[in-house]
């Protein structure tokens, strides 16, 4: 494999092998860089997640009360509080989580019939749905996590046991690329950046979560020392990786990994500590995420903080 760099003017379906797979567990768990939180929550409602920034502070997320049939709004924000709605035409509900420094998005959709369904939105239209072809779950489930400048695309498809598999689509030519994780029973791929690196987190056969970053085909397993979790859910160009990992204690916390140096956290929201998720950070190493009782117990829960910290 030569990497996951896309042509744009192909038109084509492959399954990419993964080679070179390497583990990092290093860690500077006392980082030398602090982060100031600011709490940001849509006005008048109580669940709040922010996903992606881009290198202006452009923001994705959305936003909902949580509870059980009422529907996730998505948006676009540009601090301090001004929010812009984006929500797929027709759709019942709508999650906005990538955004490049254009500020074309991309995200999932849930039909009327149940089925997530993968969108990009560029020069403010709409291109969808998304769905990789094969795809045989029931409700279908395909979703877009992450975007770059290159209108390079990923995210996930869902197969008949529900297991995740991990692609990349490119608008343009309509590219998907589908890879596989030796080892891994579900896979789900979250960013990318203009380098065409992939960061994203599997599940392996025992049930166990390891992010990863692929890079030009060689494969790197992220596992916070120390974690019985791991999940990478973004990165930028300068080399680095933010998610989050569960401690023995069944804590969550948010971590940056960078290229050279490995693991630096745990990272927590002082508002709400152990209870912190890490979704995105841009190329001046600005990160958003989310927090709260929505994290610590998810299950019916309400209450979701969102966040941007700046170090």
């Amino acid at each position: 494999m030569k990497g996951l760099t896309l042509s744009l003017g192909l038109a084509a379906l492959a399954w990419l092998p993964i080679s070179g797979m390497a583990q990092d567990t290093s860690a500077d768990l006392a980082p030398g860089i602090p982060y100031t939180f600011q709490t940001v929550n849509y006005p008048n409602d109580v669940f709040t997640q922010l996903f992606g920034i881009n290198d202006t502070g452009e923001i994705a997320g959305y936003h909902g009360s949580g509870l059980t049939g009422h529907p996730n709004r998505g948006f676009t924000l540009d601090l301090p509080l001004t929010f812009t709605p984006e929500n797929f035409p027709g759709a019942v509900q709508t999650q906005v989580v990538g955004i490049n420094n254009a500020g074309s998005t991309c995200g999932f959709y849930i039909d009327a019939a149940g089925a997530n369904r993968g969108f990009v939105r560029i020069n403010g239209h709409y291109i969808g749905p998304i769905d990789y072809p094969p795809t045989n779950s029931s409700p279908e489930v395909n979703q877009l996590l992450g975007l770059n400048d290159f209108q390079q695309s990923v995210g996930f498809y869902n197969d008949k046991a529900g297991n995740s598999h991990a692609y990349v689509y490119a608008e343009s030519g309509k590219v998907i690329l589908v890879f596989y994780i030796p080892g891994a029973v579900s896979a789900t791929a979250t960013g990318v950046n203009e380098a065409g690196q992939v960061s994203g987190f599997y599940t392996d056969s025992v049930n166990d979560m390891h992010g990863f970053l692929l890079n030009q085909g060689h494969f790197t397993i992220l596992n916070f020392p120390g974690a019985t979790g791991t999940q990478a859910f973004g990165l930028n160009n300068e080399g680095q990786v933010v998610g989050s990992y569960t401690d023995l204690s069944g804590m969550t916390h948010g971590f940056i990994w960078t290229s050279g140096t490995g693991f630096a956290g745990p990272f927590d929201d002082p508002k709400n500590p152990g209870a912190t998720i890490i979704n995105g950070i841009n190329d001046g190493a600005v990160i958003v995420g989310f927090s709260g009782v929505c994290v610590s117990a998810p299950s019916g829960a309400t209450k979701c903080d969102g966040f941007v910290a700046f170090p």
